[in-house]
């Protein structure tokens, strides 16, 4: 028996091997199988050189475990070690540098794994102890035995061993028996080594019989050795395609399409991403994207490794120059990953661009499941963004399909303003927003569908990067100011609009968190008596901080909603309120109003005789007077305007034209649509 020393002069390295247990403690097994499965297929490559005679037709990796003796073994049918390489490649090479290493990466134990060929150390995250008994493949080798118990402490000794191969034995620690469990075994199996190149065996298959469960003769195979993210595209047809992604989410919705990635140069790169049916939002489960490094699993958390809205798509990547077992910041440092994650963009931007052009109307089909993804990638990946703009669509409430060109075109004749900005109309909400969208086809406007989670912050970007085309939502105004063809003409003075507001105002709901601002438009006797609409910047900011929960967006996050409640001049009804507001209130607003007209005119002149002169230089009898003026203006300003607000809470018509603006925009509910409902059928009848 040898004993001997493991060439690393620090005690501290398993201690750090064993904290790894508390990120991916089940990365261990991955590990050791993978290892494995290298040891075989190096065996192959020589069989297929013909430089060694052991056959390796049914070679294959073993998984077992005995709870009884708490072991967990890893067996394999390749290419072995004798003592000499268990000695240089254990317990020499394993460490050459690692010390240097250990100092840099301290505080990381996930950069340790996997470096310096320290991956089958990751065994003593869960053992007291590991043995590894091996048989080279060269002729008339002698079978060792190495132990150790994770001290740089170890033995080496002859050992028994009838084939070629290597065992590697796991002593499981108490902290770990979690992993003496078949299920959970096989739960980490197929996480990790369902696509590893080689068989890999994990007990027998099972059979219902006299209604429990038994054991039959047949292996356990729980990997598929040639996914088809391996073969050549030529080779599959479109139900291999399906076939593998219900292979990878057995309960998922069958996607629209898929990209095979098949890239050789510059660098290695295969794959296959499907795209998912996204529908109108993107609160979808990411890390559906699972990365390998030759068919060995590295992770499904692959935010940061491949650009974001990349995420939102599903299937596998494989490539040997992704760097495997380290931790994801430094995946995100390394430059082979960022080329290769600028290249699936290109590719998943040419493949979207192909289908487009070869069959625009099927592309059309799929556009409201796959707008979320496309509006994601423009927001966030400027060269995504560029390539997008050939084959992002509008869709109007007509239901019919526009690239960003032949939209222009379409409106540029008709939806120009007075300042020949172009305005692209839109609406959140067909069937909210109905009435808006009927007065602006009337006008020959055309109206787009914009009602996704993204369209805000889309309509945004569209408008900084060109600042002459504007997005105006249909309900932002009434129909005459969505689009100014010109100045527009008031009906109302000032002094009518002023005497008018409290009437209507002071039927307005007065609570539910909403301010509503009173306002007048000349919208023609056949137009609504009354509209609500919503300040298009404002509306925006709150849209968006609803969809970004934080930051200085919060800020318009808390505002109240604010309405506006537009009030038609020409219509007959709103004239009728007026006349009768006239007759009820002429005498008394008239004394109010020549009371305030001789304290207005008494005031300019005060304030005129202060013109030039410091504060000092004022008399302050001249001051007292001013106050005493402007208290009295108030006042009476605050009973002319209680008298007009008690005559608009009893006029029952300005209440009605105000519920039956509130009422189209689903804004009347409860108990004030029950009063509603009764004050109707009493003005009926």
């Amino acid at each position: 028996m040898q004993k001997g020393k493991i060439g690393v002069s620090s005690d501290n390295l398993f201690p750090i091997i064993k904290k790894f247990l508390y990120s991916d403690h089940d990365i261990f097994l991955r590990e050791i199988v993978s290892n494995a499965v290298d040891a075989t297929q190096k065996l192959r490559t020589l069989a297929a050189r013909g430089e060694t005679a052991v056959s390796v037709e049914n070679a294959k990796v073993r998984v077992s475990f005995d709870a009884e003796k708490k072991t967990i073994t890893v067996s394999d049918n390749g290419i072995g070690m004798t003592a000499e390489e268990v000695e240089k490649y254990i317990n020499q090479i394993a460490f050459s540098g690692a010390n240097e290493f250990l100092d840099k990466y301290k505080n990381d134990a996930n950069a340790i794994i996997g470096h310096f060929g320290l991956g089958f150390y990751s065994s003593f995250m869960v053992s007291h102890k590991v043995e590894v008994v091996t048989k080279s493949y060269k002729e008339g080798a002698q079978a060792v035995r190495w132990e150790c118990d994770g001290s740089p402490e170890y033995t080496l000794e002859d050992a028994d061993r009838a084939e070629v191969g290597t065992d590697i034995i796991m002593y499981v620690n108490e902290e770990s028996e979690e992993f003496l469990d078949k299920s959970r075994l096989g739960e980490i199996l197929n996480k990790y080594c369902k696509f590893l190149p080689v068989p890999v065996v994990f007990g027998k298959k099972t059979d219902w019989k006299e209604g429990k469960e038994v054991e039959t003769e047949e292996d356990n195979q729980i990997n598929d050795v040639a996914p088809a993210w391996t073969k050549k595209p030529v080779d599959l047809k479109d139900e291999d395609y399906s076939s593998f992604y219900r292979q990878l989410y057995p309960f998922g919705e069958d996607p629209l399409f898929n990209i095979h990635l098949n890239v050789d140069y510059p660098f290695n790169l295969t794959g296959i991403l499907y795209f998912p049916k996204l529908k109108n939002t993107i609160e979808v489960q990411k890390n559906k994207i699972q990365l390998y490094s030759n068919q060995v699993f590295v992770t499904d958390s692959v935010e940061g490794i491949v650009p974001d809205f990349l995420t939102l798509l599903h299937g596998v990547i494989d490539s040997p120059d992704i760097p495997l077992n380290v931790s994801r910041s430094y995946l995100q440092s390394d430059s082979n990953v960022k080329k290769i994650s600028s290249h699936i963009t290109k590719k998943v931007a040419d493949r979207l661009a192909q289908l487009f052009k070869e069959n625009r109307e099927e592309f059309e089909k799929k556009w409201d499941d796959l707008k979320i993804f496309i509006e994601y990638g423009m927001l966030t990946e400027e060269k995504f963004e560029e390539k997008a703009k050939s084959f992002f669509l509008f869709k109007n409430t007509d239901g019919k399909y526009f690239t960003l060109e032949e939209y222009e075109k379409l409106i540029k004749d008709s939806q120009t303003d007075k300042d020949n900005n172009l305005i692209y109309l839109y609406t959140s909400s067909e069937e909210e927003q109905f009435t808006f969208i009927q007065d602006a086809k009337n006008k020959g406007y055309d109206v787009l569908v914009m009602d996704d989670a993204l369209s805000t912050h889309l309509i945004n970007k569209f408008e900084q990067k060109e600042t002459s085309k504007r997005f105006v939502r249909i309900d932002s105004d009434v129909v005459d100011n969505l689009i100014r063809k010109e100045e527009e003409s008031e009906k109302l003075s000032y002094e009518e609009k002023a005497e008018l507001s409290p009437v209507f105002q002071a039927v307005c709901p007065a609570s539910n968190g909403v301010n509503y601002m009173v306002d007048f438009k000349s919208m023609g006797e056949n137009g609504q008596p009354m509209v609500i609409t919503r300040n298009e910047f404002m509306r925006r900011m709150k849209d968006m901080s609803k969809l970004q929960g934080g930051g200085g967006m919060n800020f318009y996050g808390d505002l109240p909603e604010s309405l506006n409640l537009v009030v038609n001049t020409d219509h007959q009804l709103v004239k009728k309120v007026l006349a009768e507001k006239d007759a009820a209130l002429n005498a008394d607003l008239s004394k109010v109003n020549e009371e305030l007209t001789a304290l207005n005119t008494e005031k300019e002149s005060l304030e005129k005789a202060k013109d030039g002169k410091k504060d000092e230089e004022i008399p302050a009898a001249d001051k007292e007077k001013l106050d005493d003026i402007q208290k009295k203006i108030s006042d009476l300003e605050g009973e002319k305007r209680s008298k007009l607000e008690a005559f608009g809470k009893d006029n029952k018509l300005a209440k009605q034209m105000v519920d039956l603006a509130l009422l189209a925009n689903g804004l009347l509910k409860g108990a004030d649509l029950d009063k509603f409902v009764r004050r109707s059928i009493e003005l009926i009848n």
